[in-house]
C-alpha cells in the first residue's frame, strides 16, 4: 500500500503530501506529490475533501506503479538507452524500411502515395533485397533490381519511381548514420528502353476537334437513354440518370481540366450559379487500406474555376434529374443514394466508353491534359492555365501539358513567317522626311 507523509510545505507556501510506493527489494521507490487542491472560488478546499482526493490519487498512483506505467528516472534512462541501441543496430533493408523509412514518409505524403510506396516495397524491393543488411547492399545489386524491373515490361515512369524510392531509402539511411555511404550514388538513373514503344506527343492530348467529337459521342449516349425511357424500356429513368451523370462529368472535365478525384468530390454547395464558378476544395481518394476518403486538392489549396454556359446548364439539368431519385450533397452521386460515386468509377467508365467509340487509351487524366493543351495551343498564357489546373508551379504545366501537336507546330511556323513579312514591309516603307 502507498505510504503518505505528513503534510509538508514548499518554499512558496504550497501544502502537499508525499506519496511513496515500494516496488520491492532492490527497486527504487516511486514518489509523487499531491498538492492541497483549490476550490472553485480559488480558496483551498476543506480538509476532509483534500484528504479524500489525496487518498484517491494515492490509490491510482499505486495502481499505475504496479502496472509498470510509472518509471523511475533510472528506468526511463535505461529504456531510452535501449531504444537508441535498437535504432543503432545494423538492420536489414526490410527492417529499416518498416521501422524508419516508411513511418517517416507516412507523416509527409498522401494516403495514395503511402499505398504506392508499400506496393513497391512489398512486390519489388523486399523480395529482391529485403533480407540483406543495409551495409551489405551494393550498387550492383540495386542496378540488377532496376534492370530486372525494366525487363519485366514496366513503364519508364514506373522505373523512375522505383529508382527514386530506393534513392530516398538509402539517402535517409546515410543521413542517420545507419550506413557509411549510399550505394545509390553509383547507380545510374534508368534510361528509356530503345525498344519501348513511346506514345507520340500528339496522342498525349486531344485536339479541339477530337474533344468536340468526344462530347458529341457522350451526348448521343444520353439522347439514346432518353429515347429508351420514352419508349418504356427504362420506366424509373435509371439509365437516363447514369447517362446524364457521365455526360456532365465528361463535359466538366473538358471544360475545367479538374482531376478525377476533384470532380468526384464536388458538392452542390461548391457551385456559384451567378458567377458560374466552382470551388475545388476536395479530392475524393481511395486506397485498399483506408477505403474512400476526402483529402485536399493535390497542392493543398482550394481554387475557384470558371465554367461555361453549357456546363452550368448541364449541372442544372443533373441537379433536377438527381432530385427525382434522391437528395445528395454530392454533384456526382450514386443513383438512389446520397453517397458520392466511387473515385475509381470514372476510370472504369472511360475505358468502356473509349472502347465503344474507338478512342484508344481513354482515361480521365487525358481530358486534363487536353484542357491544358488546347488552351495553351490557342493562345492562353501558361500562368493562367497553371492556376486553373491547381499547379503549384508553371514549370509543371509546361512540362506536362504543352504538347507539340501538328496545330501548334504549324502555328509556330506561321508566326515566324508572318514576323518576317512584317519586317519586310517595314523595310520598304519610305523614310520619314
Amino acid at each position: 500500500m502507498a505510504s503518505i507523509s505528513k503534510i509538508q510545505t514548499t518554499k512558496d507556501g504550497r501544502r502537499f503530501w508525499l506519496i511513496q510506493v515500494s516496488m520491492g527489494k532492490g527497486q527504487s521507490l516511486r514518489k509523487s506529490r499531491f498538492y492541497w487542491p483549490e476550490g472553485k472560488n480559488g480558496y483551498p478546499v476543506a480538509e476532509t475533501t483534500a484528504i479524500r482526493d489525496r487518498d484517491r490519487y494515492a490509490a491510482e498512483f499505486e495502481r499505475q506503479c504496479k502496472a509498470g506505467e510509472i518509471l523511475s528516472r533510472k528506468e526511463k534512462a535505461e529504456q531510452e538507452a535501449a531504444r537508441q541501441a535498437e535504432l543503432a543496430k545494423i538492420k536489414t533493408v526490410k527492417q529499416y524500411a518498416e521501422s524508419v523509412f516508411l513511418p517517416a514518409k507516412d507523416v509527409t505524403v498522401t494516403e495514395n502515395t503511402k499505398a504506392n510506396y508499400r506496393m513497391y516495397f512489398n512486390k519489388h524491393i523486399f523480395p529482391a533485397i529485403g533480407e540483406n543488411l543495409l551495409t551489405d547492399v551494393t550498387a550492383a545489386m540495386l542496378t540488377k533490381l532496376l534492370l530486372d524491373y525494366q525487363a519485366a515490361g514496366h513503364s519508364h515512369g514506373s522505373c523512375i519511381k522505383l529508382y527514386n524510392i530506393l534513392n530516398g531509402l538509402f539517402e535517409m539511411a546515410f543521413l542517420d548514420d545507419s550506413i557509411p555511404l549510399s550505394p545509390m550514388l553509383k547507380v545510374k538513373r534508368p534510361a528509356a528502353s530503345k525498344d519501348a514503344s513511346t506514345k507520340p506527343e500528339t496522342e498525349k492530348a486531344l485536339t479541339a476537334q477530337e474533344a468536340d467529337y468526344l462530347l458529341s459521342c457522350i451526348d448521343s449516349e444520353y439522347l439514346e437513354a432518353l429515347e429508351h425511357h420514352k419508349a418504356g424500356f427504362d420506366k424509373e429513368r435509371k439509365k437516363v440518370y447514369a447517362a446524364l451523370l457521365w455526360k456532365v462529368y465528361v463535359a466538366l472535365s473538358v471544360d475545367t481540366g479538374c482531376r478525377r478525384g476533384e470532380l468526384c468530390g464536388l458538392q452542390w454547395s461548391d457551385i456559384d450559379w451567378k458567377t458560374k464558378t466552382i470551388t475545388v476544395s476536395r479530392n475524393l481518394q481511395y486506397t485498399a487500406q483506408k477505403g474512400v476518403y476526402v483529402a485536399m486538392p493535390k497542392n493543398g489549396k482550394a481554387r475557384a474555376v470558371d465554367i461555361g454556359e453549357d456546363s452550368a446548364a448541364l449541372l442544372k439539368l443533373l441537379q433536377d434529374e438527381q432530385s427525382q431519385h434522391h437528395l445528395s450533397p454530392w454533384v456526382f452521386s450514386q443513383e438512389g443514394t446520397n453517397e458520392p460515386i466511387h473515385p475509381q468509377s470514372p476510370t472504369r467508365f472511360f475505358k468502356k466508353f473509349g472502347d465503344r467509340h474507338n478512342i484508344p487509351d481513354f482515361h480521365p487524366h487525358l481530358l486534363r491534359h487536353s484542357a491544358a493543351s488546347i488552351a495553351i495551343t490557342h493562345g492562353a498564357d501558361v500562368v493562367s492555365v497553371s492556376q486553373r489546373l491547381g499547379h503549384s508551379d508553371t514549370a509543371v504545366t509546361l512540362r506536362m501539358y504543352a504538347h507539340a501537336n501538328e496545330e501548334s507546330i504549324r502555328k509556330a511556323g506561321q508566326t515566324m513567317r508572318q514576323a518576317i513579312k512584317d519586317a519586310r514591309k517595314d523595310s520598304k516603307k519610305p523614310a520619314a522626311e
